[in-house]
């Protein structure tokens, strides 16, 4: 009788077991040279090469990409290309990351002997530290020699998960020595949806010029005349240039019975929820959804009013 097949579940839970394994053994087992590693970028002039063939180059434009958006100047070199001419992309200054799980390909001996001949610094990513490429290596990123997830062993598969898991390790050990900010990464990543959520309210927002401003002793017929003209069913009331109250349609429909005889601190809900034009977009859509409103004035440091942001400008952005 054959023996049973393991089914799809079974062979997924048996795969994820060994490279979760395998991620455990590199955290336990992380590279002595990883932080020089990481030092040494932070002072390097020029820029991080990722280099590798096969599955390994794959695995380096992922990494390069990582990096590139996350403030580190990065970009992939293929090894067999770089002995066709690409070499001239790399320069004395910059440092190379060069991956090989065996350290042995053969496509790498170019690249390796270039980067000596011009004293260009090479990180070793291998699993053999006997190796042509760990030898070469001023910096040493020893990975462990891990059971590939495959049944038969041979196809990558744990190692170049522990590759990339590295190459994660290292973007982000220096994203957090640079104090790299929301701000600079929305910067790298201005489309789709990412670029949209990193959105700020300056980005958004009416500014000076269009904003309803009353004083708090403005007569209530001048305050409607301003709310209708600036087309937002709002008025921001100001004292000594700071907000100190909103008045709003539902604001007048409480006092309709003798509204005219007001003035606009009488009428006006104080101390109103702000934003600053530093805050996030998607920030801003969740107080108003949170407080039920339509509309957020955005204040300076000193609470003085620069600008206003209405519902429908952020929904016409896309933000939902």
């Amino acid at each position: 009788m054959k023996d049973r097949l393991p089914s799809p579940q079974e062979t997924a839970r048996r795969v994820l077991s060994v490279e979760i394994a395998g991620l455990t053994r590199l955290s336990d087992e992380l590279p002595a040279d990883f932080a020089p590693f990481v030092e040494a970028v932070l002072a390097c002039k020029g820029r991080l090469i990722i280099s590798g063939v096969g599955k390994s180059a794959h695995i380096g434009r992922k990494i390069a990409a990582t990096l590139a958006s996350t403030g580190t100047p990065s970009f992939f070199v293929h090894a067999t290309e770089a002995s066709h001419g690409d070499l001239g992309m790399i320069v004395p200054g910059d440092i190379c990351l060069v991956i090989s799980n065996s350290g042995q390909t053969t496509e790498l001996t170019d690249l390796l002997d270039y980067c000596k001949r011009f004293d260009i610094p090479i990180a070793a990513v291998t699993s053999n530290p006997e190796s042509v490429l760990a030898r070469a290596g001023t910096f040493k990123l020893l990975i462990p020699k891990a059971e590939e997830a495959c049944s038969i062993g041979m196809a990558p598969t744990t190692s170049t998960t522990i590759t990339l898991a590295l190459g994660d390790a290292v973007a982000v050990a220096l994203m957090e020595s640079r104090g790299f900010t929301p701000e600079r990464f929305r910067n790298y990543h201005p489309g789709g949806k990412l670029g949209l959520q990193l959105a700020i309210v300056a980005d958004l927002m009416h500014g000076a010029a269009d904003l309803p401003l009353v004083s708090v002793d403005t007569l209530m017929p001048e305050v409607l005349l301003v709310m209708t003209s600036r087309g937002f069913g709002t008025a921001l009331v100001t004292e000594d240039e700071r907000l100190v109250g909103l008045i709003t349609d539902g604001d007048l429909r409480r006092h309709m019975g003798n509204l005219l005889d007001h003035v606009a601190v009488d009428i006006a809900t104080k101390a109103p929820t702000s934003v600053t034009r530093h805050d996030f977009a998607a920030e801003a859509l969740a107080i108003m959804n949170r407080l039920k409103i339509n509309v957020l004035p955005v204040v300076d440091e000193a609470a003085r009013p620069v600008g206003i942001l209405h519902m429908h400008d952020l929904l016409r952005a896309g933000l939902k």
